[in-house]
């Protein structure tokens, strides 16, 4: 049975550890920041329903990366010193994940921004 003590709890913790995540990594802090600019630029572009739900779920999916990428290697720190190579291993394999995210937000960016940047310059030129 649903309790809504218990759900609104369920949101309390989920809340701190994005506040956690936010005060404590660096990388997230600003990826959070670039999606706001990204999110402002969206707007003064005037996006299209299809280009927000792209842009979003690109935003989203970066930002999933990087709270996921933080909890394996606190997991992963558990396991220091005795299984040392295996720590480096997992946090150089996530790292890769959330690099390989990044890398596709910045296609998807090129896709959705670029005939607008295109457009802008031939305009002034």
């Amino acid at each position: 049975m649903l309790s809504g003590n218990r759900l609104w709890r369920s949101f309390r913790y989920a809340c701190r550890g994005l506040w956690r995540v936010i005060g404590e990594e660096q990388n997230f802090a600003l990826e959070l920041a670039i999606a706001v600019g990204v999110v402002l630029l969206a707007v003064l572009s005037r996006f299209k329903a299809v280009e927000w739900a792209i842009l979003i779920l690109t935003i989203g999916l970066v930002l999933l990366m990087e709270v996921f990428n933080s909890a394996v290697e606190r997991a992963a720190d558990l396991l220091k010193p005795r299984l040392d190579i295996y720590v480096k291993e997992i946090k150089d394999i996530m790292a890769g994940a959330v690099l390989l995210v990044a890398a596709t937000a910045v296609v998807v960016g090129v896709f959705l921004f670029g005939p607008r940047v295109i457009k802008l310059f031939t305009t002034i030129i």
